[in-house]
């Protein structure tokens, strides 16, 4: 029989693999968001990737993803890309699930 304390350990450290996973699927997100605008801005490789480096640094500026959010949608006005904000929304949405399967499949791998 499985005792208090071993229960409440494997639920710690259950909590500590999501946190993990939430983390990198964060990062990962933040980095091909910062990848597909800078593809839609036009930016070359090399710029590319150092953009995408941007984006994932802005995500430091405050909790959540608005600081992500707004530096994507500021960066965008100030090019002239017509975009939504409910557009990049949905493409923050669909790159995190991106982003969960590729770790996911990492870490099967």
């Amino acid at each position: 029989m499985v005792t208090f304390d071993e229960r409440e350990r494997a639920y710690e450290k259950k909590f500590a693999l999501d946190e993990e996973l939430r983390f990198k699927a964060t990062a990962r997100r933040n980095k091909l968001l910062g990848l597909w605008a800078a593809e839609i801005i036009g930016l070359g490789e090399a710029e590319a990737e150092a953009y995408a480096k941007d984006v994932v640094i802005a995500d430091l500026e405050e909790p959540g993803e608005e600081d992500v959010f707004r530096k994507i949608r500021d960066d965008l006005d100030a090019r002239g890309v017509e975009q939504s904000d409910h557009q990049i929304r949905r493409i923050m949405d669909d790159l995190m699930t991106k982003a969960i399967d590729q770790i996911e499949n990492e870490s099967k791998a």
